[in-house]
Order: structure tokens, then C-alpha cells, then sequence
């Protein structure tokens, strides 16, 4: 038997990938198991991972920090793929917010840490690596270490890395405990939270409204609707024309003339309908889009095509010209769950799905043109992920140095990844870059990221861990709960009551302003959506540079 032996004690590839696997099935096996109705799902591994290291059972230092980063890369990657497309639509309605929370967690954090190393006494140190264990932020106890050991002429501190591996699962567990008591004081319901989270969705995302206005101005009558777009100079869609005189229904053109008493179908941004409709004349209250699918239904089809031809991918609407070329009307493209405005600038990507009104021919030959076959999308691309990949890992390498600052700041493996996933999401198809996945595809890469990252922090954390915690680490245990517990409870607090935010949305600030992916993890279980995604990657960007630059203030201050 000493070939099984050598499989779980010697290192190698074959008892790399085992340990890595066993930790896995057991942590996914036990996060089955909920205690009043709450499991702490995937955070299981991390447990089961220092179990197995404290037995001896460990990872090579190389192997380990490998499985920890590329772990971490997948699972950030693929939630930057995930929001890319509506980020900075969230940022612009929330995300100063969302960032001055996160902010305001960061800072406070610091600031117990303080205060505990005066009322204490605790050496500031072991406190440093405490409090990036508390938050669970790896590149923050790096840049600790990068800048005490530039100080020193490369002397390593065993004390930050200490304190950090002990302050760690209660700061995974502390965080998402924090998530739970939130939802425990202010008597959360998920229901409601998660109609509030549609009807925020309506009005913030999708944002766009279908009325019927009729032409009752005469400096209108005569004009087209390109003059009429001009004029207003607000964008807007307008599909179709009752003409009143008779009766009879015209697909709306550029080029399509107003006549006085007209129904007019239109689809725009709120604000922008208003303004128009001040403009050309009165709402039609009785006639609503239902009514306009009935009217002459034999000649005009509104039909939902999915873009599935990747030669499209990246070209503006107003390329295709599909008014003049096929006599139809695009009235709005759905990305990701969004409603944008088809608007002739817009940039189709892979997997949009386009509301086209037009007659029957025609409307088969857009789809003929635009693939619409939703079989294609099952093809991963991988290209596309791998390069952002790489460019994001350029990135987070980068130094960015600070005045004031000795030690240049990087965003580091998690961060860079981040940006650049967000970056390629919203802009990639303007330099032809398929970046779409599928919601399966997205869940598989982003579950297979956070096992890794979880089994191989847990594995490499139980050697050693008892003894610390019996010379006097014990306290850090304590000091590590309070720098979790006090900043997070603080902000949720602060973002339900002053800020009403949604709860889903305050569970992902929190994990990003602690730089957590099982707490994210954890919030994404319980949200059923995307809201704690958004939030999440919405203040990551800017929490882990302050993580980073943070770590290396208080190590130069001491």
C-alpha cells in the first residue's frame, strides 16, 4: 500500500489533483447541508481544505498559489463577462453610491484595526495581516508583504501571513453571517426584495416605453420622421402609422410623412417620449400595442430575432439597413436582459435579440440573415476568453505608482481580469471580439473558479493553524470578527436605512467592498439574479485598489 500512500502524502501531479478533488466533492457534499434554512454553500470546501492540511495533506507552494489565482481569474472573469454589458448603465444610476459604501467599509475597517492596536496594545503587524484575513483580501496582504519586505532589504514577517490565515475563515464566515443578520433586522422578505428588484430593473435598466401618440400639431404635418427625430433631438423608435383618412397601417420609415389625425406607434427612453410627445400631439390611451398586433395582422409580423451570425458581430444597426434593404423596423434589442433603445448607432453583438416589425417575407429574410438560430450560441468561444484573460493578467501586473507612495500599487491577478472582462463585455465587438457565453456556460467557469480558488486556500492554510491559535492567536480570532463584523454590519445598515437600497444589492456591495467571492457566492444563491453580480463588480474595481493601497499606507506608518 505504499503506492497510496506516496498518492496522498508526496507531491506530484496525480496528488495535486486528487487533494484538489476530494476537498472539492466533500465542501460541495456538506454545503448541502442547511441548519435553519441557511447553508453556507461553497465556504464548506475552505473547511474541508484546512481539515486536510492540518492532517497533512497540503499542496506544493507553486501548485497551490497556481489552483489559488487561476481559480480566482475564472470566477472574477466570468461575472466581469456576466454585468459587462449593463456596468456602466448601473454605475451611472447607482455607482457613486454603491462606491462611497464600500469606501466607507474599507475606511472603517482600518480604523478598528487602530483601534484595537491602541486599546490592546497588539503589535500593528499580526494586526495588518488580521484585518486582510478578515476581509478575505489576498492582493492586500501581498502588497503588505511587497512593501515591509522593500522597507527591510527583502526581510520576510511571518506574523502578517499568520495572522491573515487565522483571521480567515471566520472573515468568510463573519461576512456572510453579516449578509444573514442584515436580512434579520430589518426583516427582509426575499419575495418582496426580488419584486422590488424587478420593478427596479423596469425602471432602471430596461427604461424603455411603447405609447401611441397622435399628430394634432401642424408644424408637424408634412414633415418626415427623420425631420421630426432632428428636430426633437431625442432618440427614438417609431414603427408603425395609422393613417385616420384610410385607415390603413404604413411601416414607419426615415423617410415616412406625418399627416394630421395619424396614430403613431413609438418606443423610446421616458424622458425622450415625453418630449416628443409635447411635440407631435396627444397620447392615445385606448390603443395599446396589442391593439396595433391586431390591425391588419396579415400584412405587418413583429417578431423576436436572435443575432447568431458572427460576421454581424460588432456592426451598427444603421450597417444593415434594414428599413430600405428588407422594409422592417427594429423597435428595440434586448442584451443580457436589458432593453436598449434600437437606435442606428447601436453596436449589435452575438446573442442580441432584435424586435422586428415587417411583413412576413421580409421578416424571414432578416432572420435568414441574422442566423436566429439559438443552437449556434451553444458553441463556446474560447478565444475571446482566454485573450481577455491574458490581457487582464498584463493588467493587473502593471505598477502604478503613486506620489507620496514608495511602493508602486497593481491591481493585481483579480482586479486587472475584472476591468478588462467588463471592458471587452461592453466594447469587444467593435473590434470584432465574440464575447458571448451562454448563462450555463457563465455558471460552469464561474462554479469551477470559486472550487478551485476555495480548496486550494483551504489546503493551504491548516498547517500550522492550530499551534498559532494556542500560543495567543486566539485573540486574533477575536480582533479578525470584530474588523469583519463591525465595518459590514455598519454600511448595511447605513445603505438600507439612509440609502434604501435593495437587500440584494447590499449583500453585493459588501462582498465587493471585501473583496469576497464566496460571499458573493453565497448572495448569488439566495438573490435568483444578477443584482448582487452588478453590485458587486461595480465597487470591486475601486475597493481593491483602496484594499491595495491601504495595506501598503499602514505598513510605511507602521
Amino acid at each position: 500500500m505504499n503506492w497510496l500512500y506516496t498518492l496522498f502524502y508526496e507531491s506530484g501531479v496525480a496528488h495535486s489533483v486528487l487533494l484538489v478533488a476530494i476537498t472539492t466533492a466533500l465542501g460541495l457534499a456538506l454545503g448541502r447541508i442547511k441548519i435553519c434554512k441557511v447553508s453556507l454553500g461553497v465556504t464548506w470546501i475552505l473547511f474541508v481544505g484546512i481539515l486536510l492540511s492540518s492532517m497533512g495533506l497540503v499542496l506544493d507552494d507553486v501548485t497551490s498559489h497556481f489552483v489559488k489565482e487561476f481559480g480566482l481569474i475564472l470566477f472574477i472573469y466570468s461575472i466581469g463577462l456576466q454585468v459587462g454589458p449593463g456596468f456602466f448603465a448601473s454605475f451611472r444610476k447607482g455607482g457613486i453610491t454603491y462606491n462611497l459604501l464600500a469606501a466607507t467599509l474599507i475606511g472603517c475597517g482600518v480604523l478598528c484595526t487602530y483601534i484595537i492596536h491602541f486599546i490592546t496594545g497588539e503589535e500593528i503587524l499580526p494586526l495588518i495581516g488580521v484585518l486582510y484575513g478578515a476581509v478575505t483580501n489576498t492582493p492586500g496582504l501581498g502588497a503588505a508583504q511587497q512593501t515591509y519586505a522593500d522597507l527591510n532589504g527583502g526581510a520576510s514577517v511571518p506574523v502578517l501571513a499568520q495572522g491573515y490565515a487565522v483571521a480567515y475563515p471566520l472573515g468568510v464566515t463573519g461576512i456572510i453571517l453579516c449578509i444573514m443578520l442584515i436580512k434579520v433586522i430589518f426583516k427582509i422578505n426575499f419575495e418582496k426584495e426580488r419584486n422590488l428588484f424587478s420593478e427596479n430593473q423596469q425602471k432602471n435598466t430596461s427604461n424603455l416605453k411603447a405609447v401611441t401618440l397622435e399628430v394634432k400639431n401642424e408644424a408637424v404635418v408634412g414633415k418626415s420622421i427623420a425631420e421630426i427625430q432632428k428636430i426633437s433631438g431625442r432618440s427614438f423608435v417609431m414603427s408603425r402609422i395609422l393613417h385616420r383618412a384610410t385607415n390603413e397601417v404604413e411601416l414607419a420609415g426615415g423617410q415616412s410623412l406625418l399627416e394630421w389625425g395619424d396614430h403613431l406607434y413609438l418606443v423610446g427612453a421616458p424622458e425622450d417620449v415625453e418630449n416628443v410627445h409635447v411635440l407631435i400631439g396627444p397620447y392615445v390611451e385606448n390603443m395599446q400595442q396589442s391593439d396595433w398586433d391586431k390591425i391588419d395582422r396579415n400584412e405587418l409580423k413583429c417578431c423576436k430575432i436572435v443575432l447568431t451570425n458572427p460576421k454581424l458581430n460588432g456592426k451598427r444597426l444603421r450597417d444593415l439597413d434594414l428599413n430600405h434593404a428588407f422594409h422592417v423596423t427594429v423597435t428595440r434589442v434586448k442584451r443580457a436582459g436589458i432593453d436598449l433603445i434600437a437606435d442606428s448607432t447601436i453596436l449589435l453583438q452575438l446573442g442580441d435579440r432584435l424586435n422586428i416589425v415587417g411583413k412576413e417575407e421580409d421578416v424571414k429574410k432578416v432572420q435568414q440573415m441574422m442566423g436566429d438560430s439559438v443552437k449556434r450560441l451553444d458553441e463556446p468561444h474560447l478565444m475571446g476568453v482566454f485573450m481577455g484573460i491574458a490581457l487582464g493578467v498584463l493588467l493587473g501586473c502593471i505598477p502604478l505608482a503613486i506620489p507620496g507612495i514608495p511602493v508602486p500599487v497593481k491591481l493585481g491577478l483579480a482586479g486587472g481580469p475584472l476591468i478588462v472582462s467588463i471592458l471587452i463585455a461592453r466594447w469587444g465587438p467593435e473590434l470584432k471580439i465574440v464575447t458571448f457565453t451562454t448563462s450555463s456556460a457563465n455558471l460552469l467557469m464561474r462554479q469551477i473558479g470559486i472550487c478551485l480558488f476555495m480548496a486550494s486556500v483551504g489546503l493551504g492554510a491548516g498547517d500550522g493553524f492550530l499551534q498559532t491559535i494556542l500560543q495567543g492567536g486566539y485573540w486574533w480570532v477575536l480582533y479578525g470578527f470584530l474588523i469583519t463584523i463591525i465595518p459590514c454590519l455598519l454600511t448595511g445598515i447605513i445603505a438600507r436605512t439612509y440609502c434604501h437600497l435593495s437587500y440584494f444589492t447590499i449583500a453585493g456591495i459588501i462582498s465587493g467592498a471585501t473583496t469576497d467571492p464566496p460571499a458573493l457566492a453565497y448572495s448569488n444563491e439566495i438573490c435568483g439574479g444578477h443584482e448582487s453580480s452588478v453590485a458587486y463588480s461595480t465597487v470591486y474595481p475601486l475597493s481593491m485598489f483602496l484594499r491595495v493601497l491601504m495595506a501598503q499606507i499602514m505598513i510605511l506608518i507602521g
